[in-house]
């Protein structure tokens, strides 16, 4: 006997079916997913409405489709085209380029100008910031400052070999040979380090511009590099941690990450 039904169709049904969603707050709890995307900055509340109906949004990894599903800012985890988005409302993300001569701590006992002072503010207000790592006084550029935990530990823990990017104006002007030399490895007195990438910039007048990409995080690493290989720097600037630039920002002053950023942050360390 024939049979006319269409399997094909109705086992594409039930295979909708079976997908995943997430864990459902009861009704009064949690926010909306549009609303929440719309707090984060992503989009309006109808243009997050249509990235759900296009499936561009997961939460806690699975896809969601529905409208006006209801979750917790505080412990879901939620991506737009695959990039994290922050929803936490009370999470501080910010890059500041530290000026020379001031000190990488949140406070200095003998009074010295330190990055405590260009956030103090933010701090009497309740705000408790981590600095991403440190910067020699006498090194200016880029520090992240948060108050998100996890990912600070994550952005300084070797394992996650999160890059930074030097621009070092050194004694001497840098040959071939040095550059060479630095990638394969340079023998230091707390054991051998080396660059992930050299460059030379510019040189003349007896000095050299170079730029420097490293995930060492041992303190004076890179002019300890520069020395051990005859070319102590003169001045020293970092211009990026990860995806994140320092760009044109004058020193002493104060960003707040975009999303992207922000984003871009999480899948470098896997969060």
């Amino acid at each position: 006997m024939l049979s006319f039904a269409k399997p094909a169709r109705r086992q594409n049904v039930d295979a909708v079916a079976e997908v995943p969603s997430p864990k459902k707050l009861p009704w009064g709890e949690g926010e909306r997913l549009q609303k929440v995307l719309a707090k984060a900055g992503v989009a309006s509340r109808r243009a997050a409405e249509e990235l759900i109906d296009e499936g561009r949004v997961e939460v806690d990894g699975i896809t969601v489709r529905e409208q006006g599903l209801r979750i917790d800012p505080e412990t879901a985890v939620v991506r737009v085209d695959g990039v994290r988005v922050v929803v936490r409302e009370e999470q501080v993300y910010l890059a500041l380029n530290k000026p020379k001569g001031w000190q990488s701590t949140m406070s200095d006992e003998m009074n010295r100008p330190c990055v405590g002072d260009l956030v103090a503010e933010r701090v009497m207000a309740g705000q408790r910031l981590f600095h991403v790592g440190r910067l020699d006084a006498d090194t200016e550029g880029l520090l992240l400052l948060t108050n998100d935990g996890d990912l600070a530990h994550r952005l300084m823990h070797p394992s996650y070999q999160v890059s930074k990017t030097y621009l070092a104006t050194v004694h001497g002007e840098v040959k071939r040979e040095t550059s060479k030399l630095l990638h394969q490895g340079v023998e230091l007195e707390d054991g051998p380090a080396k660059v992930d990438r050299f460059q030379v910039l510019e040189y003349g007048e007896g000095r050299s511009l170079v730029k420097v990409v490293l995930h060492e995080g041992r303190k004076h690493i890179v002019r300890r590099l520069l020395a051990e290989v005859g070319h102590p720097v003169i001045a020293l600037v970092r211009t990026h941690i990860g995806p994140v630039a320092l760009g044109d920002q004058r020193p002493g002053t104060l960003r707040v990450l975009g999303r992207d950023e922000i984003g871009k942050m999480y899948e470098a360390v896997s969060l």
